[in-house]
Order: structure tokens, then C-alpha cells, then sequence
């Protein structure tokens, strides 16, 4: 049995500037402890169960986790593989479940004072067929597409309730709640204890996915700079519908996939 980590910073327990999550930055050690303090809670959950587990950094450089605070035997996947999966890289058809740590709230929301969708400087909100998008609701499209299910997520309540949005069966901690500029997070070492627990709830109760019932993907990105949005237009089969605005169909989630990487990393 396997089970494959998806890692964030933002969503992390106390995590509450920019600056936190950037290298040299001002508490930016303290934020990559925590994200390793948490990642190592939901490795020991699943290993006790009998799970392999192979975790993906994704956050900037994806060179933050401390590979000696993961328990022995954790399999960990640094920097980029250059291709369209990004924070799933890693992740095939041979796990059994995905578990995301440190997620945060999507562009758009006004529940994390660091809410964004892969660039928090580059747009104001990504939708999918007309839904609000997310890096978590793209990665676990992403993984459903191959069969896996996302049974975890630890983040901010914004992102945990809008998780359940998208997968009612999910099982979720909230590390802390954002409003405006601030956070108002648990102990950390509260949310060590409730990660443990939920990883463990939820590698109990894995459920198959549902059906992708979609026949495409519309999506559209609207862009903080009308510039960034001519660019992408440019991408074969995108429209600019507005200064701001660029939509594309995507036959299938590998297409949308590829498109994302494309007109979201000009």
C-alpha cells in the first residue's frame, strides 16, 4: 500500500506573511519546521498502518522540508520535474491515496491573508467550469483522473471548506483561520496531535473515486495585468475574452494540465 504527500507552506500552523515563506525572509525557518513537523505526523500516521509513503515538496524552490525530520523509510521528492504536474509530480497510478499538507485558500477568497493560485502576483481568481479553482482542486483532479483518491487535507479553514466542496467525504484540519491580515492559529502542537488523527481516519475509510463526468474543461484566468493576459491568449486554443480575461476548453484533464502550465508560467 502506498499513499503519496502533497506539501504546501502557506497553509502550515502559524504561517502568516510572505515573507514566512521565502527563503531568507523573516521566519522563514521557523515555517519550514513546522511544514516538516507536520508532513513527519502524516508519514508516522500512515506508516503505522502499513503505508509507504513518498512526499512531494511543493512550495517554491520545493527545497523547504528537512529530509532528517522525516521518519525513516519516507521517500521525498525536491525541486521541479519540469513538467505539467507540478505539486503532484511523483504521483502515477500506483498509490492507494493522496494526502495534501499546508494548503491554503485560493485567489478569489478572503479566508488567508496569503490566498492564492499558483501566483498570488499574477491573477485574481482561476475558475473550472465556472468554479472557483484551487491548487488543491486542480492536483486532485489531477489525481482522480489517474484513480487516486484525495482523502486528506491540512490548511486553512478557507481551503478545508472549500476542499469539502469538491469532495464531501474528505477529511480535513484546520491549522488556523485567516481574516484579513491576520491568523489565528492552533498550538502547534495541537495540530501535529489532529493531523495524526485525521490521516489515521482517513486511510480507514478510503472510498473509490467518483466517475469524471466532465467531457471538458473550461478554464478561465482572469490576470492582474492585462499584459500577462495577451500573452497567455497566445497559447493554442485560449481565447481573450476581455483585457483581463483568457479562457480554454481543455478536451481532458491532461490537456487542461498542459494548458495550465503553459499560460499560468509565462
Amino acid at each position: 500500500m502506498k499513499v503519496f504527500i502533497s506539501a504546501d507552506i502557506e497553509g502550515v500552523t502559524g504561517v502568516t506573511t510572505w515573507c514566512e515563506t521565502e527563503y531568507g525572509g523573516e521566519g522563514y525557518e521557523a515555517a519550514c519546521r513546522q511544514m516538516t513537523l507536520e508532513v513527519k505526523a502524516a508519514c508516522e500516521a500512515a506508516m503505522e498502518l502499513g503505508y509507504e509513503v513518498a512526499v512531494k515538496d511543493g512550495h517554491g524552490s520545493a527545497r523547504n522540508i528537512d529530509m532528517w525530520g522525516l521518519p525513516e523509510g519516507v521517500e521525498l521528492i525536491r525541486g521541479w520535474r519540469s513538467s505539467p504536474e507540478t505539486m503532484m509530480g511523483g504521483l502515477d497510478g500506483s498509490f492507494d491515496a493522496v494526502l495534501y499538507i499546508g494548503y491554503h485558500s485560493p485567489e478569489g477568497m478572503n479566508t488567508s491573508p496569503m490566498a492564492h493560485t499558483t501566483e498570488h502576483e499574477w491573477f485574481n481568481w482561476v475558475k473550472i467550469n465556472g468554479k472557483l479553482a484551487s491548487e488543491f482542486s486542480l492536483n486532485a483532479l489531477y489525481a482522480a483522473d489517474m484513480g487516486v483518491p484525495s482523502v486528506f487535507l491540512s490548511g486553512d479553514k478557507g481551503i478545508c471548506d472549500h476542499a469539502k466542496d469538491y469532495y464531501k467525504d474528505i477529511v480535513t484540519v484546520a491549522t488556523k483561520e485567516g481574516t484579513g491580515n491576520s491568523t489565528w492559529s492552533l498550538h502547534p502542537a495541537t495540530s501535529l496531535k489532529l493531523i495524526k488523527e485525521g490521516v489515521r481516519k482517513a486511510l480507514s475509510q478510503i472510498k473509490p473515486v467518483a466517475p469524471l463526468l466532465e467531457k471538458e474543461y473550461q478554464m478561465d484566468i482572469y490576470f492582474k495585468e492585462h499584459q500577462k493576459a495577451r500573452m497567455a491568449s497566445w497559447y493554442p486554443g485560449a481565447q481573450l475574452l476581455e483585457s483581463n480575461l483568457v479562457r480554454y476548453t481543455a478536451k481532458d484533464v491532461n490537456d487542461l494540465m498542459v494548458a495550465k502550465m503553459f499560460m499560468t508560467e509565462i
